[in-house]
C-alpha cells in the first residue's frame, strides 16, 4: 500500500517541530458552507471543492446524492483510512491491504420528532476494518488501539463536542 512521495512520519515530524516552535499553529479551522438545492438536497463547499447530499425519495428527495448520515459514514472511514496510515508508519507495522466499512442504525422518529425520547442521529455505528500484512494479531490490535484514540471524525461521535449555532436573519 503506498502513500505518497513523501513519507508520513516525515509529515508527522515536520508538524511536531513547527508545534514546538510556535504552539499556537497546532489549533487549525476547518471551514465548510452550504446551500440547499431541490427538495431536501444542498451543495457544500469545503474550500475547492464541492460536495452534493440528498435524501432518497422516502425522506423527500431524488436519491441524487448520499444523504447527510451517509456522507457521516464516509468521512468517517475516510478518516479511519488516514488514520490507520500514519499510525501504522509511526509504529512501523507494514498494512498490505486495508479496506473499511461502516453502517449506522437510525431510528427516523428522531428526525420527524415522532418520539422525542428518540435520538436524532444514529443509535450505533459498527465500523469493520479488514488488514492484513505481515504484523502479528497483536500489533493490529495496537495499531487499532491508536487509531481509535486519535481519528478525529471517531472522536467527533464518541466524545462531546461543543456546537455553537448563530442565526442570522434579514
Amino acid at each position: 500500500m503506498t502513500t505518497g512521495t513523501t513519507s508520513l512520519n516525515e509529515i508527522t515530524e515536520a508538524t511536531a517541530k513547527a508545534v514546538r516552535e510556535n504552539p499556537a499553529g497546532a489549533a487549525v479551522v476547518f471551514r465548510a458552507a452550504g446551500t440547499p438545492h431541490g427538495t431536501v438536497g444542498s451543495t457544500v463547499t469545503a474550500g475547492l471543492h464541492r460536495l452534493a447530499v440528498d435524501e432518497p425519495p422516502a425522506l423527500g428527495g431524488e436519491d441524487t446524492a448520499p444523504n447527510p448520515v451517509e456522507v457521516y459514514l464516509g468521512a468517517l472511514i475516510s478518516c479511519q483510512i488516514v488514520t490507520y496510515r500514519f499510525w501504522a508508519q509511526r509504529l512501523g507495522i507494514t498494512v498490505d491491504e486495508l479496506s473499511i466499512e461502516a453502517e449506522g442504525d437510525l431510528d427516523v422518529r428522531g428526525f420527524f420528532g415522532l418520539d422525542e425520547q428518540v435520538r436524532a442521529g444514529f443509535q450505533a455505528v459498527r465500523v469493520r476494518v479488514r488488514i492484513s500484512g505481515p504484523a502479528t494479531p497483536q500489533r493490529y490490535a495496537e495499531l487499532q488501539a491508536a487509531v481509535d484514540a486519535h481519528c478525529p471524525v471517531l472522536d467527533l461521535t464518541t466524545g462531546a463536542t461543543p456546537v455553537h449555532t448563530t442565526l442570522e436573519t434579514a
